[in-house]
Formats: structure tokens, sequence, C-alpha cells
């Protein structure tokens, strides 16, 4: 009656709806405002959580009902409900098993009643809204007790008050956020433990590995038995395989199961190995809460299912998202089904009503038609009679919705960063009541160093880092990192006020970075130096050149000397030359001074020559032009005179002497 939500003027829609039926007994029909429905003969009986919802009622509507308040159950209840529950179960136990009883139950009563609900620490507030202890984690205890089997516990009573502390531990300390509350249980847990079980050695009660599974004793060649894990190297074996075998069917995870990631492994294995199991699993982001999850899922050999939302996904398409998870878990296959979901794929706030209603009462309100379900109850008809279910349709719909709610396990990764967690744990009660909660602590400095150690190994066999020892130094100093920087948020906060998240996911980062970082840097450093060798190289090039060349160099300063040598012996036979030539010259200019007195008189002669015949040239000109007149009839003429006269006679001498 405290879940609807009052919107700003203090008033709720449905339960204004809820009034009117009470004190009217009459509703209408929507499609159709003319018609008037009468409701007779119908009783109603309502329940709240006062520690839910909105914390109060509407008193208009309280008014109608007569109001009964139940009480915690007294330790007397308590002890009378679980013990006769308990004994039966024991009757087929060893003897000092069966003595077991009245301690199990009294000391499952003072954990609870006398240890947790008064403890400070224990109450309920805004970082610790779910830490709601009641007695449904009585029956959460019992009923992991119940899963033992008694042909495995034969070794005395020890082991089977392991039992009963490691159910106490996954019940009341898993859902713990903080290691001093933690430590708080602890101490309680030892203090009922030393009051009740007296007669077992504290050592040998609380020895460590605490882990109860049902896979390991199966993945042994042996029958599904829930037993306590005999030591680690065993159980992460087990786990590792597991994977293995996941990585080879489904896409790989590169995980690294140090101790707290096989003990969450084996927390969700335990929560969805149970009837109506669902886990939430609580972790910053980076934390492993999906990937554990599915290993979980698949060791439990549960098929996972899952929605994605993208911009258009809304109601409707949760709702057909919906049916066929129902179909798959009740109908075909019908076989356990695992519903993975993060809290960041709560795109509507609404979808967390289909999702309160399956985990409280597995019934959906118009999840499927009158029409779909007769369908659906067909095809269970005949394993409803087999498992003794009447053959009418309430019959019919208990078993499908008893079905759905054995093999369908619902499982939340959310994250505690805001007020998203706690506003619609509030809201939504069936998210912490009907689910069990897994806390994901920060990774401890083993946990970091292991992680690391994963991821730096390439780099060792990439011959990035020298050898195992740097390798272990480098992973402890990330470690060192991770751990300050949790020191120096929680200063932060101090001071500030504000809230600085360093997640799992940071770590994962960093390791990625220096790597990355580091190979860049040493690529960086090997260029460098190859270029740096390079250099050198032809620097020896050279300088074996260079000490060639002087030998060649002394060779020719030799050849230089001989060539010196040789030009001085030159230089001073071209001296003597020289002076010789001087000589020689000086005779020479005496002589070319006479050679230019007779060239110039020989000049002077050829001008007076040149004068006399230029005075000739006219005479000899008459006489070439006298000659021209001259023909070989002339001459014949001139053959022809017996006695030439004396002009011709001379004239033929002068031609005579000229030829």
């Amino acid at each position: 009656l405290n879940m609807p939500y009052v919107d700003t003027y203090d008033t709720q829609s449905a339960i204004m709806l809820l009034t009117q039926m009470l004190a009217y007994a009459q509703v209408y029909d929507r499609q159709c405002l003319e018609d008037k429905r009468d409701l007779v003969d119908i009783l109603f009986t309502a329940c709240m959580n006062p520690k839910a919802g909105s914390f109060m009622v509407n008193p208009r509507l309280q008014r109608r009902f007569t109001v009964i308040t139940t009480f915690t159950p007294t330790a007397s209840m308590i002890s009378g409900i679980y013990s006769s529950i308990l004994e039966k179960h024991l009757a087929g136990f060893v003897p000092p098993i069966q003595k077991l009883l009245d301690p199990i139950v009294q000391a499952t009563i003072d954990t609870l009643v006398q240890g947790i609900l008064n403890t400070p620490c224990f109450l309920p507030s805004a970082s610790k809204f779910h830490y709601q202890f009641n007695l449904k984690d009585v029956g959460n205890i019992f009923q992991g007790m119940l899963n033992t089997n008694p042909n495995v516990f034969k070794d005395g009573a020890a082991k089977f008050a392991r039992v009963w502390l490691h159910e106490c531990y996954r019940v009341f300390s898993d859902r713990l956020v903080s290691a001093a509350d933690q430590g708080e249980l602890q101490g309680i847990l030892e203090k009922v433990a030393g009051k009740h079980f007296g007669s077992i050695p504290k050592e040998d009660l609380f020895s460590l590995p605490l882990i109860m599974t049902s896979f390991v004793s199966q993945a042994q060649g042996n029958e599904r038995f829930y037993l306590p894990a005999k030591d680690m190297p065993t159980l992460k074996k087990v786990v590792d395989d597991k994977l293995h075998e996941y990585n080879e069917t489904f896409a790989a995870m590169n995980l690294v199961l140090f101790d707290d990631a096989i003990g969450h492994v084996c927390r969700i294995c335990r929560i969805t190995d149970n009837p109506c199991g669902h886990a939430l699993l609580v972790g910053v982001g980076g934390s492993g809460k999906q990937s554990l999850a599915r290993l979980a899922t698949f060791i439990n050999s549960q098929d996972l299912l899952s929605i994605l939302v993208n911009q258009s996904y809304g109601m409707e398409a949760l709702k057909l998202d919906l049916q066929e998870f129902y179909k798959k878990a009740v109908v075909k296959p019908g076989t356990p089904q695992a519903f993975l979901m993060t809290d960041g794929q709560i795109a509507d706030e609404r979808f967390l009503v289909f999702i309160n209603d399956m985990l409280s009462s597995g019934v959906i309100p118009d999840l499927f038609t009158r029409e779909e379900y007769d369908g659906l109850f067909g095809s269970v008809r005949n394993a409803a009679k087999a498992a003794n279910y009447s053959d009418d349709r309430d019959g019919l719909f208990a078993f499908f919705i008893d079905k759905f709610r054995k093999n369908l396990h619902y499982i939340l990764c959310h994250s505690p960063v805001g007020d998203d967690f706690r506003i619609r744990g509030r809201k939504f009660p069936a998210l912490i009541s009907c689910m069990v909660v897994d806390e994901f602590m920060a990774w401890p400095r083993d946990a970091l160093d292991g992680v690391a150690r994963r991821f730096l190994v390439e780099l060792v066999n990439n011959g990035n880092l020298q050898d195992e020892d740097i390798l272990g130094l480098v992973a402890a100093n990330m470690a060192e990192v991770h751990l300050s920087i949790e020191t120096a948020n929680r200063r932060y906060l101090e001071v500030e006020r504000r809230h600085n998240y360093c997640t799992p996911k940071s770590f994962l980062e960093l390791i990625s970075f220096y790597i990355k970082m580091l190979s860049e840097k040493q690529n960086s450093v090997s260029a460098n130096c190859e270029r740096l060798e390079r250099g050198l190289a032809i620097m020896e090039q050279v300088q074996s050149k260079v000490e060639g060349l002087k030998e060649d160099l002394k060779i020719t300063m030799v050849q230089v000397d001989e060539k010196k040598a040789a030009t001085a012996v030159l230089i001073e036979q071209v001296t003597k030359a020289s002076a010789i030539a001087a000589e020689e010259k000086a005779a020479a200019d005496v002589e070319a001074e006479k050679t230019s007195k007779l060239a110039a008189d020989a000049a002077e002669l050829q001008s007076q020559a040149d004068g006399e015949l230029s005075e000739a040239m006219p005479a000899m000109k008459a006489a070439a032009e006298a000659v021209d007149c001259l023909d070989k009839s002339s001459i014949g003429e001139l053959k022809g005179f017996g006695k030439p006269p004396p002009e011709c006679i001379d004239v033929c001498a002068c031609a005579g002497f000229l030829l």
C-alpha cells in the first residue's frame, strides 16, 4: 500500500482508485464511461512493509481497513519453526551432527536477534539502506543447510558446523559495504560460536578457505553435492577449467581469477542454484560483475538471457522480451535460465515495475492475453498433471508460475555510485527483499598484483621487460599507486565533502596506458639508438676513409717533395736560362734595332719605287691598251713583213724583254 509514488500534490492515482472501489464498490468502464460496474462479494486484504516505499499510507484509504501489526517473531517462535525443519533434515545424519540441532538454531537466533539487530553499525542508513535483517535471512541460512547430504558428512560435527558458519557469512556478510562492518560481524560470529560450539576448536571452525560449492564435486566426476572446498588451489583449478570451457564455447573473457573473484563466482553459483534465487551484484564499474556472472551461469549449466537496449527500446519491447523469457523457462526448452541485466540497461524506471512484480510473485499483470495463456497452459498440461497440480485453469497457472520462478534466475549488476541505487531500492523493495546481495568490495593488494602480472607478462614475452623480477616490481608499484589513491580519496571526502571513485576499471586503464606508453617509448628509444648506430657506422666508415686518405696523402706528400725538388732544379735551370735569354734578348734587341733601321730604309726605297711605279703605270696602261688592239690578224700581218719597220722591231724587242 505504500508503494505508489506520491506526486507533487501528495496524491496517488492508484491509491485513489482503490479508495473509490472500497468506498463506493463500483467502477466505470474507461472505454464506455456510461457503463457502471458494481463490485459484489469482494473482500480486500492488503499488506505493506513500513521500512520501504513512501513510509506512509493515505489516511482516506487506511480508514477502510482494520490495521493489524505483525511484529518480528520472538526467539522462541523462531526456534520452534526451524528446529522442526532442521530436525527432520538431520534425521539421516550421524549422531554427532544430530546433536548440533539446538546449538545451530540457538546460534542463528543469537546472531540475528542479540547480535546484528542490537549493533548500531547494522542499522539502515542512506548508504546502508539494504541493511534489513529479518526472518527471511534466517530462512536463507537454513535453506543452505538443507542442501547438505548425509552421505558426504560423516566426518563429525566440525564439518557440519562450518556449513552453518558459511551460510551466516553468505547471508549476512556478503551484503556489508565496509571492512569495518565485516569485522564487527566476525566478532559476533566468534562470540556466538564460542558459546554454542565450544567443543569445536576455533581454529577448525574458522579455518580458511570457507567456501561451499556444489559444482566442484560434479567437475571431479562425482554427483552434485554441496561440499566445502578442500583448498584454494583445487577450487581455482576447477574454476579455471570452467573458464577455459566457456572461452572455447563463447566469446573469450580474459579474466584473472584471484581469490576474491573465485569467491564471487562461488557465491553467484550458490544463489542461482537455489529455487527462486536472484542475485543483486553491487559494485563500481570494472569490478567484474558481468563477467563473473556469465561464468557462474555457465558453471550452473544455465542459459544466459539478456536484453539489447537502444534508443527505441521501451516498455513494449521489454514486455516482448519477458514473454520470450517466460516461454523459455517454462515451455521450451523449460530449463534453468539466467536473466542478466545491468543498471545501464534500465532506460526507463518503469522497467523495474515489471522486474519488481517478477521477483516478488512471478506474476506480471497483462504480460500475456487470456488466449496466449490458454496456449501456454496447453503446452504444460501434461507436466502439471505429473507434478500433481489440478487440471483447471488455476492449477495450470500455479504450475506455470512455480516452474518459472524455479527456472528463471534474475541477476542485476548495479553500481552503488549516486542515489539511483538507494532510490530504486526504496521504490521497488523486491530488489532488496527478494534478491541476495553480493557486495563487490575494492580489490585487495594481492588481487591488484595478480591482475597487473597477468596483463604485464606479455611485456616480458615481448622483451619490453627484462625478467620476472622487474615484472614483479612494476606490478607491486601499480598496486601501491592504486591503493594510495584510495587513501587520497578518503582524505578528499573529509576535506571537500565530495566523492572521487578510483575503480578497478581505472586500474585496468592504468595497466593498458603503461603498456602502451612503455612500448611507444621503447620503440622511440630503439629508433633513436638505431639512428645513433647508423650515424656511428657512417662515422666509422668516414674515419676509415680518412685514414686511407691520410696514407694517400703521405705518399702524395713524398711525391710532392720530389716534385718540389725537381721543380727547384728546374727553377734554377730556368733562372740560368732566363739570364742567358736576357743576354740573348739584349743582343736580339740590338739586332732588332738594326733590322728596324734596315726595314725603314727598305720602306723608304719601296716608297721611292712606288713613286716611280706610279709614274710608269700610265705608260704601262697605255701600252696594255695598245696591246689590246693587237689580234691574230695583226700578228699575221707582222709575220708577213719581210723587213719590219724599226718601230715594230723596237716594240717586239721590248715585249720580248718583258717576257
